[in-house]
């Protein structure tokens, strides 16, 4: 199934969703890396706010390269998830609804998705033009010091994305190998 989804997101938007699905994500989509999840658990860690309101947000796992004359973003493809493992199930509590990226996530993630009625969508690997042209606007935020891993806010429009992880405990990474093996008999 394909599915249209506008940010912010809440759980109902997001519980018929199942992994293998496509998703045309809308709307505010924040940038966040390794370093920037390394602060923002500082801020959490003394009782300071985050940079944008997690609360249904969708966090794009990106370091785009620098735009061209003309272009609102440079090549903006997903990077390996897995490295922000040990950050995610925090910020899940705290209400994040997305995370984009590529690559499988940890047992701990995976409870956690299912616990807040999260997901976790993958961004093509190895397009980040394609990824980039559904980027409408781009704005550093917060730790422009960071440089391609600064916090931004995008406005997306028509993201194309897979559901890899669901709220129901589904996983791409298992069910997709699983059908393929089953297909050959």
């Amino acid at each position: 199934m394909q599915y249209q989804l506008n940010t912010p997101l809440t759980r109902e938007a997001l519980a018929p969703l199942r992994a293998g699905d496509t998703v045309l994500l809308s709307g505010t989509v924040y940038t966040a890396r390794d370093a920037a999840h390394a602060r923002m658990m500082e801020l959490l860690d003394k009782g300071e706010a985050l940079p944008f309101d997690i609360a249904g947000a969708a966090v794009y796992y990106v370091g785009p390269t620098p735009e061209r004359p003309g272009q609102v973003i440079g090549a903006a493809g997903p990077t390996t998830a897995g490295r922000m493992d040990k950050f995610t199930p925090r910020l899940l509590d705290l209400g994040l609804a997305c995370m984009i990226g590529k690559g499988k996530r940890d047992q701990a993630v995976k409870a956690s998705v299912v616990k807040n009625g999260a997901v976790y969508l993958a961004a093509l690997g190895g397009a980040g033009a394609l990824m980039a042209a559904s980027i409408e606007s781009c704005e550093i935020i917060a730790w422009p010091d960071l440089g391609c891993e600064a916090v931004r806010r995008l406005r997306v429009r028509d993201m194309p994305l897979t559901v890899l992880l669901d709220a129901h405990g589904g996983d791409l990474y298992q069910s997709g190998p699983e059908a393929y093996l089953q297909s050959l008999v």
